[in-house]
């Protein structure tokens, strides 16, 4: 997949919306429109701080269930992204959690959004839902029989949750992207907030070759210069509230630095990369 013909540039930086309790939700408020009010805020000030992208998720709906959520639950997001597509230019992506793919894809589907995010595409991971299994098999054949483009980014042995055998990530990436034709692979640290390895970064990136990879947590305008030497782009949220806190609402000052810092990280890369390929032109004349 090519991330510049989607996103309009080669390492996109996607912020997430949190979305308010929905109906059916623990804590929900019955009150639909305080859940697009601060949706509509958030959106507004990650597409004015310059992010390239939005995913929508219903994070606030914990304790998850594992599959297929509540039709309230996809009818009312289905409302919220529809308003915020009209409301940003950016290209938005959908996770309905803890895992319901197929969701996501009918409402990214039926509002126009361009990607999903899906936490387990293929294997089986244990969670705080307890068992999830992939299904790669359902999904793209789901997305073919509704006429469906949109395209499907999928984690990596993801956040909050084990693989029951032995974790080779490796053979994870290359799963995922064979034999889940994933589009895009993501990887995260352990748990909301938590960075991905470096070294585990090139390693997925070694292993997916020319697929698209996502850091999927725990980036920051401190940590995001290292992490972006092994990805194509980044997937913030915690960092960008403020205080820097998860139940916070989205801080443009922080989105504003974070943007910068990823955007300058990577152009210094780029022209490190061209300098050395001068050196070595040099060397061999």
């Amino acid at each position: 997949m090519d991330l510049k013909q989607l996103f309009k540039t080669p390492n996109p930086i996607i912020g997430v919306v949190h979305l308010l309790p929905l109906p059916t939700a623990p804590g929900w408020g019955g009150n639909l429109k305080a859940v697009i009010d601060r949706a509509e805020q958030e959106a507004t000030a990650l597409a004015s701080g310059g992010v390239d992208g939005i995913i929508i998720e219903n994070f606030f709906d914990a304790p998850f269930t594992k599959n297929q959520v509540d039709p309230a639950v996809v009818s009312a997001m289905t409302v919220v992204i529809q308003r915020l597509m009209h409301l940003v230019a950016v290209p938005i992506g959908v996770n309905v959690l803890r895992n319901d793919a197929h969701s996501a894809l009918a409402i990214a589907t039926v509002v126009k959004a361009q990607f999903i995010r899906v936490n387990v595409l293929t294997g089986v991971m244990a969670t705080d839902q307890g068992l999830i299994e992939g299904q790669a098999h359902q999904l793209l054949r789901y997305r073919r029989e509704i006429g469906s483009d949109v395209k499907i980014f999928a984690d990596v042995l993801v956040k909050h949750a084990r693989p029951l055998s032995s974790p080779n990530l490796t053979v994870a990436v290359q799963d995922t992207i064979e034999r889940g034709l994933a589009d895009a692979v993501i990887l995260s640290g352990w748990a909301t907030g938590s960075p991905p390895d470096l070294q585990d970064l090139e390693l997925a990136k070694a292993a997916a070759h020319d697929t698209p990879v996502l850091i999927g947590s725990g980036a920051s305008w401190e940590n995001i210069s290292t992490l972006m030497q092994a990805a194509d782009g980044v997937i913030v949220s915690s960092s960008l509230k403020r205080h820097g806190r998860r139940e916070q609402t989205i801080d443009p000052i922080r989105v504003n630095q974070f943007v910068e810092a990823a955007r300058s990280s990577k152009q210094k890369l780029i022209e490190d990369q061209i300098e050395i390929k001068d050196q070595g032109s040099e060397i061999r004349s």
